[in-house]
Protein backbone atom coordinates (compact mmCIF):
# COMPACT_ATOMS: atom_id res chain seq x y z
CA UNK A 1 0.00 0.00 0.00
CA UNK A 2 1.49 3.60 -0.76
CA UNK A 3 -0.23 7.14 -0.66
CA UNK A 4 -1.66 8.11 -3.91
CA UNK A 5 0.34 11.13 -5.51
CA UNK A 6 -1.70 14.30 -6.32
CA UNK A 7 -1.47 13.61 -9.93
CA UNK A 8 -2.88 10.35 -9.51
CA UNK A 9 -6.06 11.90 -8.04
CA UNK A 10 -7.72 12.48 -11.20
CA UNK A 11 -8.62 15.65 -9.62
CA UNK A 12 -10.61 18.09 -12.19
CA UNK A 13 -10.17 21.88 -12.64
CA UNK A 14 -12.93 24.66 -11.64
CA UNK A 15 -14.02 24.64 -14.74
CA UNK A 16 -14.64 20.64 -15.27
CA UNK A 17 -16.36 20.56 -11.38
CA UNK A 18 -18.78 23.28 -12.65
CA UNK A 19 -19.64 21.48 -15.79
CA UNK A 20 -19.77 17.91 -14.05
CA UNK A 21 -23.07 17.05 -13.46
CA UNK A 22 -24.73 17.78 -9.56
CA UNK A 23 -26.65 15.51 -7.44
CA UNK A 24 -29.73 16.68 -6.62
CA UNK A 25 -29.32 18.01 -3.07
CA UNK A 26 -28.49 21.45 -1.89
CA UNK A 27 -27.28 22.60 1.80
CA UNK A 28 -28.57 25.25 3.79
CA UNK A 29 -26.80 26.51 7.04
CA UNK A 30 -29.49 28.28 9.37
CA UNK A 31 -27.21 31.09 10.74
CA UNK A 32 -24.11 28.91 11.06
CA UNK A 33 -21.57 31.25 13.32
CA UNK A 34 -18.35 30.05 13.31
CA UNK A 35 -16.40 31.03 9.63
CA UNK A 36 -14.43 27.39 10.04
CA UNK A 37 -17.72 25.51 9.54
CA UNK A 38 -18.54 27.49 6.73
CA UNK A 39 -15.35 26.81 4.89
CA UNK A 40 -15.63 23.04 6.12
CA UNK A 41 -19.36 23.05 4.53
CA UNK A 42 -18.03 24.32 1.60
CA UNK A 43 -15.15 21.75 1.29
CA UNK A 44 -17.63 18.55 2.00
CA UNK A 45 -20.41 20.41 -0.57
CA UNK A 46 -17.48 20.41 -3.36
CA UNK A 47 -16.52 16.76 -2.46
CA UNK A 48 -19.97 15.22 -2.59
CA UNK A 49 -21.00 17.57 -5.57
CA UNK A 50 -24.05 18.89 -4.43
CA UNK A 51 -26.66 21.42 -6.40
CA UNK A 52 -25.99 25.01 -3.88
CA UNK A 53 -25.12 25.92 -0.98
CA UNK A 54 -27.36 28.32 0.75
CA UNK A 55 -25.72 30.71 3.55
CA UNK A 56 -28.74 31.87 5.12
CA UNK A 57 -29.10 33.95 8.11
CA UNK A 58 -26.08 35.27 9.94
CA UNK A 59 -23.93 32.69 8.43
CA UNK A 60 -21.01 34.40 6.91
CA UNK A 61 -19.95 34.38 3.74
CA UNK A 62 -16.63 34.63 1.48
CA UNK A 63 -14.67 36.19 0.94
CA UNK A 64 -13.16 35.22 4.55
CA UNK A 65 -10.15 34.53 5.28
CA UNK A 66 -10.95 31.76 8.08
CA UNK A 67 -13.70 30.44 5.31
CA UNK A 68 -10.86 30.07 2.56
CA UNK A 69 -8.58 28.10 5.41
CA UNK A 70 -11.22 25.50 5.44
CA UNK A 71 -12.69 25.33 2.45
CA UNK A 72 -9.27 25.12 0.79
CA UNK A 73 -10.79 26.50 -2.64
CA UNK A 74 -14.27 25.45 -2.69
CA UNK A 75 -15.93 28.89 -2.76
CA UNK A 76 -14.77 28.83 -6.29
CA UNK A 77 -16.43 25.51 -7.16
CA UNK A 78 -19.17 25.62 -5.04
CA UNK A 79 -22.57 27.37 -6.16
CA UNK A 80 -23.38 29.29 -3.37
CA UNK A 81 -25.82 32.24 -2.59
CA UNK A 82 -26.93 33.95 1.12
CA UNK A 83 -30.19 34.55 1.96
CA UNK A 84 -31.29 36.11 4.70
CA UNK A 85 -34.32 34.85 5.26
CA UNK A 86 -34.50 30.84 6.01
CA UNK A 87 -38.10 30.46 5.99
CA UNK A 88 -38.92 32.36 2.30
CA UNK A 89 -35.53 30.21 1.13
CA UNK A 90 -37.04 27.09 2.02
CA UNK A 91 -40.08 27.83 0.81
CA UNK A 92 -39.35 28.44 -2.73
CA UNK A 93 -36.82 25.28 -2.65
CA UNK A 94 -40.20 23.44 -1.54
CA UNK A 95 -42.23 24.90 -4.77
CA UNK A 96 -39.24 23.61 -6.80
CA UNK A 97 -40.37 20.33 -5.50
CA UNK A 98 -37.31 19.11 -2.62
CA UNK A 99 -38.09 17.49 0.18
CA UNK A 100 -37.02 19.91 2.85
CA UNK A 101 -35.26 18.11 5.67
CA UNK A 102 -34.15 19.10 9.23
CA UNK A 103 -30.92 17.72 10.55
CA UNK A 104 -32.35 17.84 14.25
CA UNK A 105 -33.40 16.04 17.41
CA UNK A 106 -36.90 17.17 17.45
CA UNK A 107 -39.82 15.01 18.77
CA UNK A 108 -40.37 13.34 15.43
CA UNK A 109 -37.25 13.05 13.75
CA UNK A 110 -36.21 9.67 12.36
CA UNK A 111 -32.69 8.07 12.35
CA UNK A 112 -30.63 8.91 9.40
CA UNK A 113 -29.91 5.22 8.76
CA UNK A 114 -33.29 3.93 8.36
CA UNK A 115 -34.55 6.78 5.65
CA UNK A 116 -34.66 5.39 2.91
CA UNK A 117 -33.39 7.98 0.48
CA UNK A 118 -34.69 8.35 -2.93
CA UNK A 119 -31.53 7.98 -5.75
CA UNK A 120 -34.08 10.53 -7.77
CA UNK A 121 -35.51 12.37 -5.21
CA UNK A 122 -34.08 16.28 -4.73
CA UNK A 123 -33.19 16.90 -1.04
CA UNK A 124 -32.69 20.29 0.79
CA UNK A 125 -31.36 19.85 4.21
CA UNK A 126 -30.77 21.89 6.63
CA UNK A 127 -27.66 22.39 9.25
CA UNK A 128 -28.33 24.64 12.09
CA UNK A 129 -26.13 27.04 14.26
CA UNK A 130 -23.87 25.42 16.64
CA UNK A 131 -25.89 26.49 19.74
CA UNK A 132 -29.29 26.40 19.20
CA UNK A 133 -29.86 23.62 16.15
CA UNK A 134 -32.26 24.80 13.00
CA UNK A 135 -34.21 27.82 14.08
CA UNK A 136 -38.22 26.55 15.28
CA UNK A 137 -39.47 29.16 12.86
CA UNK A 138 -38.18 26.90 10.37
CA UNK A 139 -39.37 23.30 11.47
CA UNK A 140 -42.84 24.00 10.54
CA UNK A 141 -42.09 24.26 6.80
CA UNK A 142 -39.85 21.30 6.85
CA UNK A 143 -41.07 17.61 5.27
CA UNK A 144 -39.07 15.93 8.26
CA UNK A 145 -36.62 16.12 10.38
CA UNK A 146 -33.70 13.01 10.62
CA UNK A 147 -30.94 12.79 13.31
CA UNK A 148 -28.01 10.66 13.29
CA UNK A 149 -27.86 7.64 15.86
CA UNK A 150 -25.12 8.56 18.78
CA UNK A 151 -24.49 6.60 21.98
CA UNK A 152 -22.32 8.56 24.19
CA UNK A 153 -23.49 11.15 26.67
CA UNK A 154 -23.40 14.85 24.39
CA UNK A 155 -25.60 13.51 21.55
CA UNK A 156 -24.39 16.16 19.74
CA UNK A 157 -21.83 16.46 16.64
CA UNK A 158 -20.02 19.31 14.96
CA UNK A 159 -21.69 20.59 12.05
CA UNK A 160 -18.63 20.14 9.88
CA UNK A 161 -18.51 16.42 10.56
CA UNK A 162 -22.45 16.00 10.82
CA UNK A 163 -22.81 17.78 6.97
CA UNK A 164 -20.12 14.69 6.13
CA UNK A 165 -22.16 12.10 7.78
CA UNK A 166 -25.33 13.44 6.21
CA UNK A 167 -24.23 13.94 2.55
CA UNK A 168 -22.04 10.42 2.31
CA UNK A 169 -25.89 8.75 3.96
CA UNK A 170 -27.58 10.30 0.95
CA UNK A 171 -25.03 9.00 -1.93
CA UNK A 172 -23.40 5.60 -0.55
CA UNK A 173 -25.99 4.01 -2.65
CA UNK A 174 -25.06 6.02 -5.84
CA UNK A 175 -21.11 5.51 -5.58
CA UNK A 176 -20.16 2.45 -7.60
CA UNK A 177 -16.55 0.97 -7.87
CA UNK A 178 -16.79 2.18 -11.77
CA UNK A 179 -17.86 5.59 -11.61
CA UNK A 180 -16.43 6.82 -8.35
CA UNK A 181 -13.86 5.41 -6.85
CA UNK A 182 -11.90 3.87 -9.57
CA UNK A 183 -8.38 4.94 -10.14
CA UNK A 184 -6.82 5.07 -13.55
Amino acid sequence: MRKLAVEELNRVSVEEYKETPKNKLVVLLDSVRSLNNVGSAFRTSDAFCIEKLYLCGITGTPPHRDIHKTALGATESVDWEHRKDIVQTVKELKEEGYTIIAVEQTDHSQLLNAYPASLDGKYALIFGNEAFGVSEEVLPHCDLALEIPQFGTKHSLNISVTIGIVLWSFLQEKLTVSDSLKRT
